[in-house]
Formats: C-alpha cells, sequence, structure tokens
C-alpha cells in the first residue's frame, strides 16, 4: 500500500508491447476510485489516440494564436496603441491559460473522446465571428478574442486523455509528443499573414475554421478514451479544491510556470529584444524566433523519453542548469554568430526538455482520477508565466537601456529552480514511486 497525496492504493503493470497492457487491483481508501483491468487492443491503439490528440492540440493552437500575426495590422487599421495591442494579443492567452482549470476537471469527469470535438467545435464560434464580423473596432476584437481563448484549453483535455492511454514506463514519452502540437501557433505565425495577403481578412480564419469543423468529425468518429477509465463522481468544485492540495500540483505548476512560461516568453518577446539589442531586421529576427520555436517543439518529446529512462528529476535539474548558463552568458550581450546564438538555442533546448519532463512527472505522481484537474492547474500556471518575463524586460530595459539585468534575474530563477528540483521535487518523487519509472 502506498499514497498518492489523500488516494493510498496499490497496483501493479504489466506491459505488453506499445498495443496495451493490464492494470489491476487500485482501491482508494474512500473507495471513489476503483480500477479495473485494462486488457491490450481493447477500443483502440494508443499510437492512433496519441496522434488523434496531438492532431487536435495543434489545430485549436493554431486557432489559438490567430490574433497574435495580425496585431501589427490591427494597430494601424484601428489605430491602436501600444498597450492596446498588447492587450489584444494577451487576451485569448489569458483565458486560454485560466480555462484549462475547468476544462482539466470536465476532462477528468467526460473524457477527450467528448471534450476534444467539444473544445473544437466551440472553438469555431469565435473563429467565424471574428473573421467575418469582429475586425472593425477594439471591442468586438477583444470579444472574440476572449472567447478564441477556448482553443487554448485543449492542451488540458489531452494530457489525461494520453495519460490514460499508456502505461507509467511509456507516459513521458507520449505526453512529449503530444505536446509538440504546441507548434499549432508556428503555423498561425507562418500562415495568417500569407493568407490575407493573398486573400482578404477572413481568408485564414474561415480556414481555420473548415479545419477545425473537420477535426472534430474526425474525432468523434475515431477517439476512444482509454479502456477501464476511472470516472469521477465528486463535484466539480470539490475535486478542484482537492486538486489545489495536492503537493505535486504547487510543484508541477512552479516548474512549468518557468520552463514552458520561459518558452512562451521568449517566443513573444524574442524578435523585440534582437531588433533593440543587435539591430536586426523584423524579418530576421522573426526567423530566429522561429528557430528557437522549432527547437523547443523537438525536445518536449525528447524530455519526455528521456525521463521515462532517465526519470523527470534528472531532465529537469540539467535543464535548468543550461538555462542558468545560457542566459548568464546572454546577459553581457556577446556577438550573436556564434555565442549569443548558441546561448539562445541552449536555453530553447533546455526549456522544450524541461516542459516534457515536467509533464513526465504530472503522469507518474498525480492520482489517475485527478491528472486533468493537475494539468489544468498546471497548464494554467505555464501559460500565464509567460507573460510575466517580457514586461519584466521591458520595464528593466526602460530604466537602465540594457537586457543584462532582466537576463541575469533570469539565470538566478533558474538557479533557484534547480535547487528546488533537486529538492523538494526530488523528495516527493521518491516518495511517490512509480513501477518502471525512476524519480
Amino acid at each position: 500500500m502506498r499514497t498518492f497525496g489523500p488516494f493510498p492504493r496499490r497496483e501493479r503493470w504489466k506491459t505488453l508491447g506499445v498495443s496495451g497492457w493490464v492494470w489491476e487491483g487500485v482501491v482508494a481508501a474512500d473507495r471513489s476510485v476503483v480500477g479495473v483491468p485494462r486488457p491490450a487492443g481493447t477500443g483502440g491503439s494508443p499510437w492512433l489516440m496519441l496522434a488523434l490528440a496531438t492532431l487536435g492540440f495543434a489545430v485549436n493552437f493554431w486557432a489559438w494564436a490567430l490574433l497574435s500575426p495580425l496585431g501589427p495590422r490591427f494597430k494601424e487599421s484601428l489605430d491602436l496603441s501600444s498597450s492596446q495591442q498588447a492587450l489584444l494579443v494577451a487576451v485569448p492567452v489569458v483565458v486560454g491559460s485560466l480555462g484549462r482549470i475547468p476544462v482539466g476537471a470536465l476532462t477528468d469527469r467526460y473524457g477527450g473522446r467528448v471534450m476534444f470535438p467539444l473544445i473544437s467545435l466551440a472553438t469555431i464560434v469565435p473563429v467565424l465571428f471574428l473573421g467575418l464580423a469582429g475586425q472593425d473596432s477594439l471591442g468586438a476584437l477583444l470579444v472574440g478574442g476572449f472567447f478564441l481563448g477556448i482553443g487554448g484549453t485543449a492542451f488540458a483535455v489531452g494530457v489525461p486523455f494520453v495519460n490514460g492511454w499508456f502505461p507509467p514506463q511509456r507516459r513521458g514519452l507520449a505526453l512529449g509528443v503530444f505536446g509538440a502540437g504546441m507548434g499549432g501557433t508556428a503555423i498561425s505565425a507562418l500562415t495568417t499573414v500569407r493568407l490575407v495577403d493573398a486573400g482578404s481578412s477572413a481568408t485564414p480564419f474561415l480556414l481555420t475554421a473548415a479545419v477545425l469543423a473537420a477535426y472534430a468529425l474526425v474525432a468523434w468518429g475515431l477517439l476512444r478514451d482509454a479502456p477501464g477509465r476511472t470516472v469521477p463522481t465528486d463535484p466539480l468544485l470539490t475535486r478542484l479544491a482537492a486538486t489545489a492540495r495536492l503537493p505535486i500540483t504547487r510543484q508541477a505548476s512552479a516548474l512549468y510556470a518557468i520552463a514552458f512560461g520561459g518558452y512562451v516568453a521568449f517566443s513573444v518577446y524574442l524578435p523585440t529584444y534582437l531588433r533593440t539589442a543587435y539591430g536586426l531586421s523584423q524579418a530576421d529576427a522573426a526567423n530566429r524566433m522561429a528557430g528557437f520555436v522549432l527547437l523547443a517543439v523537438l525536445m518536449r518529446p525528447l524530455g519526455g523519453w528521456l525521463s521515462d529512462r532517465l526519470g523527470p528529476v534528472p531532465v529537469l535539474a540539467t535543464g535548468f542548469a543550461a538555462v542558468a548558463a545560457g542566459a548568464a552568458v546572454q546577459a553581457s550581450t556577446p556577438d550573436l554568430m556564434p555565442v549569443g546564438t548558441i546561448a539562445f538555442l541552449t536555453m530553447a533546448a533546455a526549456l522544450g526538455a524541461g516542459s516534457g519532463a515536467t509533464f513526465a512527472l504530472v503522469a507518474t505522481v498525480a492520482p489517475a482520477t485527478k491528472v486533468g484537474s493537475v494539468t489544468g492547474v498546471v497548464g494554467a500556471a505555464g501559460g500565464l508565466g509567460g507573460f510575466v518575463p517580457p514586461l519584466v524586460m521591458g520595464v528593466l530595459y526602460e530604466r537602465t537601456d540594457s537586457y543584462a539585468l532582466g537576463l541575469v534575474l533570469l539565470a538566478a530563477v533558474a538557479v533557484g529552480m534547480l535547487l528546488f528540483t533537486l529538492t523538494v521535487v526530488r523528495s516527493a518523487a521518491r516518495a511517490e514511486p512509480v513501477p518502471g519509472v525512476r524519480p
């Protein structure tokens, strides 16, 4: 008998290859969680479910990021101030981040087969509104952007859905592959402006709405929740309150706020930094930012895979150490080629791997019926964590005419998270061992 938060339970896993496994003897102390067998090959292939979930994540994130590439156009056409433009871009991100909390809890209750099509169909409404009638005023854009945030909650649907299909020994890799769906934001960045130039202001929105509708139909027809999925019966607010009390929720939220939050911050602010600090053209800065994003996206599955083999704690510790080193080097604003480029790419790889390792930790420590709820809170922390650093960097640059202090602060925070990982997180992971998974 061992304890996962307030849920003592006993379990034994037997891996049967990539197509399935058996799960035995899971019983909670309060009798609210009862595990049942998960026979191999029942209800669908885990890898097909992973592919469909990753596709849904990418498609919804594509929709979620539609306003950001058009921000400069709206600023010019509607005569927006810089703060109004920033608000316009931030609204969908903030709503999408906070919305993951209830959506994760709802996914625990209703499953990904229901929630993926539902989120995709709900996102179509603001996409069509923005494309056909919502570009004439700031107010209309803010209303559309608010509801566009629904697309950003797809992350909290996919993690518990994928988690249920894979045994603990493979969840790191599986969730890392799913996390690569965050590359949907890159699809938006690369296509939105081009589609407007080639067609009209409605073109990217109409295309995205059509893709969302097609995915919703495919998901409803092909997605299956994992056989033997345990369904919580407690009320939503009760489950969220219990989730907030779990140590893994607080620990993973802190880790993800820095790992994924750092990725978000650089993807938002790096073009501005490169143009100001190095005098690069807008196109050159954007291309370098795209390289940063691509490397981080590719490293996320690798971080999950390494966590399956080495444990999440070593991967997280190495990642935060690399971020601290890269930020410390970049604080002196070295020549961009090669030192600055190496520093930024090192941080990109570390942040991507750390994001994957964080959810490998969640998947192996969080109670089975609370993975969605924990994911929602942790995902919200990561999304919101990405908007603090750009604000800090902007204020510090205005006051010091340099980004050095901001990067020194990043290095200090990374060192703090390294120590936190090697002490608090490692102790908690060792206290909650999972068969076949190292802490």
